[in-house]
C-alpha cells in the first residue's frame, strides 16, 4: 500500500472530508449527490474527494462517476498504528469470556474449528457476522470470499452463519440478520 497511517489521518482530519467519508460509509455517491448532501459547492467537494482518493480513502468507481469508501485501507491503517492489541480485543471481544474463547477459536485471525457447544459457536459466529454490513445485500461469491478469510471450508461456516440467525437468506441473497449492535 503506498498511502501512510499519517497521510489517511490528515485527509480524515477536515471535517469537511471526514463527512464526505462518513457518507460514503454508507454507500457510493456521486460528488453532485454528496455536494447536495453536506450543502457544498460540488467543485469543493471534488477537491477534497481527490484529496482522499490521494490518500487511498475513497476511490473512484470505473464509470468514473461515483466514489466509494475503500474499508480496506482504513482497516490497514488501525492495524499499522499504536502497539500491538491482545488477540481477544483485535477480534472484538468485550468481555473475558468472550475474549478466552475467542483465543481458544482464532490464531492469526483465523478460525481453527467451529465450536460444537452452542454458547462457543455463537460468540464465534458474532464475531465473523460483524464483517458483514447490516442492509447491504450479498451474492454467494461475495460470502463465500468474505468467510474464506476465516476459514477453509466455507461452506460450513457460511452455513453455520445462516443456522444461528446471523445471515438471512433469500434466492442465492444474504445479508446480516444478526449479531452484536443489531436489534433483535
Amino acid at each position: 500500500m503506498a498511502e501512510t497511517p499519517d497521510e489517511i489521518l490528515r485527509a480524515l482530519a477536515d471535517p469537511q472530508r471526514l463527512a464526505i467519508a462518513g457518507i460514503l460509509a454508507r454507500g457510493p455517491a456521486s460528488a453532485r449527490t454528496l455536494a447536495e448532501a453536506l450543502d457544498l459547492p460540488v467543485e469543493r467537494v471534488r477537491t477534497h474527494l481527490n484529496r482522499l482518493a490521494s490518500a487511498g480513502v475513497a476511490r473512484v468507481s470505473q464509470d468514473r462517476a461515483s466514489y466509494w469508501l475503500d474499508r480496506d485501507t482504513l482497516r490497514w491503517a488501525a492495524e499499522q498504528v499504536g502497539p500491538p492489541r491482545e488477540t481477544g480485543l483485535v477480534l472484538g471481544a468485550v468481555t473475558p469470556t468472550e475474549r478466552s474463547v475467542l483465543r481458544t477459536f482464532f490464531r492469526n485471525g483465523r478460525l481453527t474449528e467451529i465450536p460444537t457447544k452452542r454458547s462457543k459457536r455463537r460468540m464465534v459466529l458474532e464475531r465473523i457476522a460483524i464483517e458483514f454490513e447490516p442492509g447491504r445485500r450479498y451474492d454467494e461469491k461475495e460470502v463465500n470470499g468474505i468467510v474464506a478469510r476465516f476459514f477453509n471450508d466455507h461452506a460450513a461456516l457460511r452455513r453455520a452463519l445462516v443456522d444461528e440467525g446471523l445471515l438471512g437468506r433469500d434466492h442465492g441473497e444474504y445479508w446480516r440478520a444478526g449479531g452484536p449492535g443489531d436489534a433483535r
